[in-house]
């Protein structure tokens, strides 16, 4: 009986230690991301404390906004029956994607996540209950994370998720800076509409109007899978927007890029 419970404390402990080395000391002030429009298809700007604060947690935004180069990215909060159909596209075109995927999203769309992977797309980590990871505590908030990561594994057989996209774009300090020590980038967005409500959708020419005049060089591009006019709009997007010289890369890319441009030169 002593034994055990000496088993037990000493695992409490482990378990306390763990979290407390994970644990970082940053602001807890909860922001929402936000950034400033530019017009004829110019790079947005946010603010000078959201940047430094990604540039600190190796989050990202953006791209090089000195090349016509677009990261599709989509938020897969649950299955509306139009992500099959956006696979085609992408397969059928041949550009790659960022899939943000939730709890939910794992457990009831399985067949397409193992698509998604088998196709070369990025699966990221989009939270299994979608609170704001800047208003939970630091042993929730690896919960969330962690309990994603491994039903994730389960399904797939793939050990690493890389990227992170903040439920509704709310963040903290400190949830960028924890996230990041448990190797996740940070994924915003410099591209997006009002696309996710489902019951006031506005038609494939509407989206591809929203989606066309916001495109710009770097581009990291929120879409939402839910929305019928996005998987009605994007071919004529991928198409159009190759033939104003732009091409389309996946966030691996970028952050290869981003590294080999902090590297020394010989």
């Amino acid at each position: 009986m002593y034994q055990t419970a000496s088993k037990l404390i000493l695992l409490v402990s482990l378990i306390i230690a763990c979290v407390c080395t994970t644990s970082v000391s940053a602001s807890s002030q909860t922001y929402n991301w936000s950034y400033k429009p530019e017009k004829d298809n110019k790079p947005v700007t946010t603010e000078p404390h959201f940047r430094e604060m990604l540039e600190k947690s190796n989050g990202l935004f953006i791209g090089d906004t000195s090349k016509k180069e677009l990261y599709l990215t989509f938020d897969n909060g649950y299955e509306n029956g139009y992500t099959e159909r956006i696979l085609d596209v992408l397969k059928e075109k041949k550009v790659p994607a960022t899939f943000f995927v939730t709890g939910h999203y794992l457990e009831t769309a399985s067949d397409l996540i193992k698509r998604m992977v088998e196709e070369g797309h990025i699966v990221g980590n989009h939270s299994y209950h979608h609170p704001s990871l800047a208003e939970v505590g630091d042993g929730h908030l690896m919960e969330e994370l962690n309990t994603v990561k491994a039903k994730f594994n389960e399904l797939t057989g793939v050990k690493e998720m890389n990227y992170l996209r903040p439920p509704r774009g709310q963040f903290s300090e400190r949830s960028l800076m924890l996230s990041n020590k448990l190797g996740y980038t940070n994924v915003f967005w410099s591209m997006a509409y009002k696309d996710w409500e489902v019951n006031n959708q506005k038609g494939g020419q509407y989206a591809y109007d929203q989606i066309m005049k916001r495109i710009h060089p770097g581009a990291i591009m929120l879409i939402h899978s839910i929305s019928s006019d996005n998987a009605e709009a994007l071919p004529r997007v991928i198409d159009d927007a190759r033939k104003q010289g732009y091409v389309f890369k996946s966030l691996d890319d970028l952050m290869l890029t981003k590294q080999l441009q902090t590297l020394p030169f010989p």
